[in-house]
């Protein structure tokens, strides 16, 4: 048995590190936490100081029992759990759980897994950072206390099954409230000038800095340069230059990564992890820009030799971030001479991003020549004003270049040219074209996860650790969506002057076009509304931001994490059991009218399967005799509650509607869970994407039909006569069989098409004994996403001790 047990968090990044070290050393990995809070109400002793009471989940005994009995062996054991708070929080978890002695048990830290800071981390170990496991305590404990106390309110006020957090509430309220603004915003119009002067390679455009409201404003300035000279009044040139910005951190790469790649901030995070696992980058959660004396050499000698000496610029970065505390440099790969690593596409793409965003931050500045020249128009006071810019030196450019949360919006409204051609003062120009095109003020943009990790920074709410798992959740538990939107037609006038003459036509652009958006969903709406209400300190940004730096403070030790969770858990707890006692039930609802047709009033509101419409009152208030009751209709996907209209509305009844016969059977278009659909003979057909089921007629339900019959007849290979319902089908990763509740994998040296009933039965028997982890084909199963918490049942005491954390 080997000496020395070094624990880290992941099997990937124990079996790199045992590749550094020596035969004295055995590496095994925790898989993450190896114990947390119960389930139960008393998981929390707020009368004792907030004890805690934890326990080891029946997953990760099996692991505890392993690493108890080689800690015994070793005769000294080594904690490298990640350097942030939650990895000290590991570390304490481990030393206590497994009952070690702080004699024979050292902690150490590193940022990067190479053998060099492996073996430095080694020579230099520490005791565990109670501060820090107490900030991490401190979050876990009044998370644990809002969500517990929070959760049973919005069940009896709002809807059951329903759940709240501390960040992810701040998280829905922002997106909330950008909706409400794009909602309330109204458009306006105005015309932009542009004017194109020369031919050919000496053409260039110039435009009109101010904008006219008017059209028949717009429609005088060009009438008035019909017969106007046009002269170079002015002309500005100076040089100019752009710098690199910093290494990545945390937030900048899931922005970057999502700009660049379209990657989730959950796939960067993801990923991250497997190369830092690797050894391949350093450690990715991260406030700091900072990069290391040694990381500033190794880029230095990859720039001089890869590009010359006037390519570097050695830059150190400050952080801006007050409370930047996860770690103390930022992402950069370990070894600079690495450009590309090997491993899947998204590894791939995301190494060599964080590659050329570190080595960048040490090249030089990218120098430009900047022009601006004013053109005068000798029948009007204004100028036109042309713009553009040499590049003299690409720097940094040379590599790697920024991306923008607007750049689609910037790239359409772009008047500047690449370069000007040879103008002197005084020349005369010769008009070709101007045009005057009418151009519409565009409300915030919604946010997308990379932007809304941006402005969760810029508030100061949350850390590196904690931006992937609060956008997750919030959209895991209904209040947020992330999906595509197909925009709207919508006209617009364009005049252009052009040989003497004002041509006037209207044109149509597709606006409002939404690309991985998050947009808030009704329920989100109304909980958010809720807690604004009655709990606007759980949601206030200053206020969250305030308990960050709490946090902050407990770590550095300038704080009791007791008294701080104190000082929020009893005006809170008041808060709750007053809402409890006194709130009003909250359903989003609102009165849009009353029916023509019947004379009773249309409302919205929330109900138990999500938003609906309905015409007449509750059925509560309708049992007099002769009264009929209400009728429903479920909103639409993209349709609020608060933005619907009486005519909208109205529309959602027309439906379940019969379009037509097919094998002397109904068809009928309805809305289901999953969306629009036809029904017919007992089966449902989904509509393709962009056909309005208000819109289906006959023939064209009858296409959809056959359609999916073909291609359910191409999928099936067999079916067996012994039962019908067996059959073997075409899959996306191959043929499988489908067994009663099973999909079995057919193994590669069988035939499908020869396989017996007998032998198929064999096979799902094999299939149904194999351990549950893996899905249809061998491959794991993606996690579900956790259903909505219950009231927890009381349980007999868990066996494991109840611990605090003591300094």
């Amino acid at each position: 048995m080997a000496k020395n047990l070094l624990i880290v968090e992941s099997p990937a990044k124990a079996k790199t590190i045992e590749g550094y070290l020596g035969k004295d050393f055995t590496v095994k990995s925790s898989y993450g936490h190896i114990r947390d809070l119960v389930k139960s109400e008393d998981a929390i002793d707020i009368k004792n100081n907030f004890e805690q009471k934890y326990e080891v989940p029946a997953d990760k005994k099996q692991i505890v029992s392993e690493l108890k009995k080689l800690a015994k062996e070793a005769e000294m054991v080594w904690l490298a759990s990640d350097e942030d708070r939650e990895g000290e929080a590991i570390s304490w978890h481990l030393f206590d759980t497994l009952g070690l002695k702080e004699a024979t048990t050292k902690r150490i830290v590193f940022h990067e897994i190479t053998k060099s800071a492996i073996t430095k981390a080694i020579d230099n170990p520490r005791k565990i950072d109670y501060n820090l496991v107490n900030a991490q305590q401190a979050r876990r404990v009044l998370d644990r206390l809002v969500g517990f106390e929070l959760s049973p309110v919005l069940w009896k006020k709002v809807k059951p099954s329903l759940s709240a957090g501390r960040v992810q509430s701040v998280a829905v309220r922002l997106i909330v409230d950008r909706e409400r603004e794009i909602n309330k915003f109204k458009t306006e119009a105005a015309f932009r000038i542009v004017a194109i002067f020369g031919k050919g390679r000496e053409s260039f455009k110039a435009e009109l800095p101010e904008r006219f409201t008017k059209q028949e404003d717009a429609e005088k300035f060009l009438t008035d340069c019909i017969n106007a000279a046009f002269n170079v009044k002015s002309l500005e040139t100076r040089p100019t230059k752009r710098g690199p910005a910093a290494p990545f951190t945390t937030s900048t790469l899931q922005q970057e990564a999502s700009r660049k790649l379209g990657f989730s901030v959950s796939r960067t995070m993801s990923v991250a992890q497997k190369l830092y696992e690797y050894g391949k980058i350093t450690y990715m959660r991260t406030d700091s820009v900072n990069l290391s004396d040694t990381a500033l050499n190794a880029a230095e000698k990859q720039i001089t030799s890869a590009y010359g000496d006037k390519y570097h610029q050695l830059r150190k970065f400050k952080t801006k971030s007050a409370g930047a505390q996860e770690a103390h440099e930022a992402i950069r790969p370990t070894f600079f001479e690495n450009h590309t690593t090997d491993g899947d596409p998204s590894e791939r793409r995301l190494y060599e991003l964080i590659w050329k965003r570190a080595i960048a931050s040490q090249m030089s500045e990218a120098q430009f020549e900047k022009t601006v020249a004013k053109i005068s128009i000798s029948t009007r006071s204004e100028d036109l004003v042309a713009n553009g810019e040499v590049m003299k030196f690409d720097g940094f450019l040379k590599v790697y270049l920024e991306s923008s949360d607007d750049e689609e919006e910037e790239i359409s409204e772009d008047g500047d040219n690449a370069i000007l051609p040879p103008l002197t003062k005084g020349q005369s120009l010769a008009l070709r074209e101007m045009t005057a095109t009418e151009r519409f003020s565009r409300a915030a943009a919604r946010y997308t996860e990379a932007s809304l990790v941006k402005k969760l920074e810029e508030l100061g709410i949350g850390r590196p650790s904690t931006y992937a798992p609060t956008i997750s959740t919030v959209q895991n538990r209904g209040y947020v969506l992330k999906e595509d939107r197909d925009g709207k037609p919508r006209n617009f006038r364009v005049l252009t002057l052009a040989d003497g003459n004002i041509n006037k036509e209207e044109k149509t652009e597709n606006t409002g076009v939404e690309r991985s958006k998050l947009f808030p969903t009704d329920i989100g709406a109304v909980v958010n509304d809720f807690l604004v209400q009655h709990f606007n300190g759980i949601v206030d940004f200053n206020f969250t931001a305030k308990v960050e730096k709490q946090f902050d403070e407990i770590a550095q030790g300038l704080t009791e994490w007791t008294d701080m969770i104190r000082s929020f858990y009893t005006p809170f707890h008041e808060e709750v059991e007053e809402t409890t006692k006194n709130a009003d039930r909250a359903n989003g609802g609102r009165d849009l009218g009353i029916d023509e047709k019947s004379g009773k009033m249309v409302s919205v509101r929330i109900g138990r399967y999500g938003p609906f419409v309905q015409i007449g009152e509750s059925e509560s208030k309708e049992k007099v005799e002769g009264q009929e009751k209400p009728v429903y209709a479920s909103l639409r996907a993209g349709q609020m509650m608060e933005t619907i209209t009486m005519e909208e509305a109205m529309e959602l009844f027309k439906l379940p509607k019969k379009v037509g016969f097919f094998e002397d059977k109904d068809m009928t278009v309805a809305i289901g869970k999953f969306g629009p659909y036809i029904r017919h003979n007992s089966a449902f057909y989904s509509l393709p994407k962009g056909i309005d089921p208000l819109d289906v007629l006959e023939e064209q339900a009858i296409e959809i039909i056959k359609e999916k019959r073909q291609k359910d007849a191409e999928r099936l290979i067999k079916v067996f006569d012994e039962n019908p319902e067996v059959k073997i089908l075409n899959g996306r990763w191959g043929p499988y069989i489908e067994f009663e509740k099973l999909n079995v994998k057919i193994p590669k040296d069988r035939e499908p098409l020869s396989l017996t009933f007998e032998e198929v039965k064999a096979l799902a028997e094999i299939a149904e004994k194999e351990p549950k982890k893996f899905g249809k084909f061998g491959k794991k199963a993606a996690p579900k996403a956790a259903p909505a918490k219950k009231p927890a049942a009381k349980k007999a005491p868990a066996k494991a001790k109840a611990k605090t954390v003591k300094k």
